[in-house]
């Protein structure tokens, strides 16, 4: 079994915080300590029906999964200390060369899954007023680095970070990354990048920065934000967006607005990047019913950049497509239900149609895509077994200039409260 963790935080771990644990017994570090534990189930199968530089025609596994979570309190004292942690624990229940790549597992050398894969990462972190600062392993969720936790295990990061909240309705984020577990691995690995959906594997960057911020005002129902984030040597992005929801009598309402602006940085590991990405949502629901529109267009003269291999933050990603090539324009539609408007609390319905065309092929032809999903999930509301959560999807993506693609995920999970 493979084991990785951040060894050298503990040293600072020691020394910054060993005197403050020796009285903080009735301190906030243990009353506000939360410890859970969650069992992932999952199953995925990916067929490529038409193939267009795939070189296998399935990608199926099944594994199993555990997720250990700790999150301290803060010692008392103008400077508080505290410390999490996270455990992982991946499984292989089926799979064999030549159906492996559904980022459920590592994959050897020899072309066969890992028979299991385990991680410990512990982050140090310090309190003084509003302001919380993190030193060791991260999972940040931001507009330029959203949190991706698709798979088995989630991906997670190495570095620093701040968040202040000092302000009324202002939150301000900043960090350095030096880099990354991926969801499918125990180990470090250098962050790279992809542009629109092609890994640039060759080159790797030393460190991703990013600050930014969100200010609410309008009673809350109001949000702009802005963003700047740089994959040293690769691209520099900038963020800005703005988000608005309105109760309309027995209607709600949301609306978003965004665009990226992505240029490369430093010494052009990967060459030009040019990209300007805006998008635009609509969506409005009641009794449980909630029908949302999007619009995404991209422009200049590369997709969509983000590191590796996280989502993209775009309003049409989708599980299969992001519809983030070059040019691409596309269109969605998306249709969601909660049963518990109906008297069935936990039980939730979610369908999505994309429709991408304009891609720069670069092949003398107008790429065109389309993608449709369907989710369903059902978490258990009493019994035994109560809080037992079942997952099912359903995706059918198709392109002229892609390889086509079914998949099919079923996901049982479960999650303990240890403390």
């Amino acid at each position: 079994m493979k084991n990785d963790y951040t060894g050298p935080l503990w040293p600072a771990l020691l020394v910054c915080c060993a005197p403050s644990l020796v009285w903080a017994e009735d301190s906030d570090f243990f009353k506000d300590s939360t410890a859970t534990l969650q069992a992932r189930n999952y199953y995925f199968q990916r067929n490529y029906l038409d193939i267009r530089g795939a070189e296998k025609p399935k990608a199926e596994e099944w594994a199993q999964g555990f997720i250990l979570n700790f999150k301290s309190g803060y010692t008392p004292g103008p400077i508080g200390f505290g410390i999490d942690g996270i455990a992982t624990l991946g499984l292989k229940l089926d799979s064999g060369t030549g159906r492996v790549g559904t980022g459920l597992l590592p994959i050897k050398d020899s072309g066969a899954p890992a028979d299991d894969y385990s991680r410990v990462g512990l982050t140090l972190k310090a309190r003084v007023s509003k302001t919380e600062f993190e030193f060791g392993e991260l999972q940040p969720d931001i507009p330029v680095l959203p949190f991706s936790d698709i798979r088995l295990l989630p991906p997670s990061y190495q570095g620093a970070s701040f968040s202040s909240s000092e302000f009324a309705g202002l939150t301000l984020q900043g960090g350095r990354i030096k880099s990354t577990s991926l969801r499918n691995e125990a180990g470090d690995e250098k962050l790279t990048t992809i542009l629109g959906y092609i890994p640039q594997r060759k080159a790797s960057s030393d460190a991703f920065n990013y600050m930014g911020g969100d200010y609410s005002f309008n009673e809350s129902h109001t949000t702009v934000s802005g963003w700047y984030a740089q994959l040293e040597d690769i691209y520099r992005q900038s963020y800005i967006g703005i988000k608005h929801n309105q109760a309309l009598g027995p209607w709600a309402v949301t609306a978003t607005l965004a665009q990226y602006d992505a240029v490369e940085d430093g010494d052009h590991l990967i060459g030009d990047v040019d990209n300007r990405a805006l998008y635009g949502t609509l969506g409005i629901a009641r009794s449980g019913h909630t029908l949302t529109a999007g619009y995404q267009k991209m422009y200049g003269d590369t997709g969509f950049p983000r590191v590796f291999a996280n989502i993209a933050p775009l309003a049409n990603e989708l599980p299969t497509y992001d519809f983030s090539s070059q040019g691409e324009v596309s269109y969605q539609l998306r249709y969601d239900y909660n049963f518990a408007a109906a008297g069935i609390p936990g039980l939730l319905f979610s369908t999505r149609y994309v429709q991408g065309s304009n891609v720069e092929t670069g092949r003398g032809y107008e790429g065109k895509d389309t993608e449709r999903d369907i989710d369903m999930s059902y978490v258990i509301q009493g019994g035994p077994v109560k809080g037992l959560g079942i997952r099912l999807r359903d995706a059918v993506a198709r392109s002229n200039y892609r390889t086509d693609i079914d998949e099919y995920r079923v996901v049982l999970s479960y999650t303990w409260k240890l403390l």
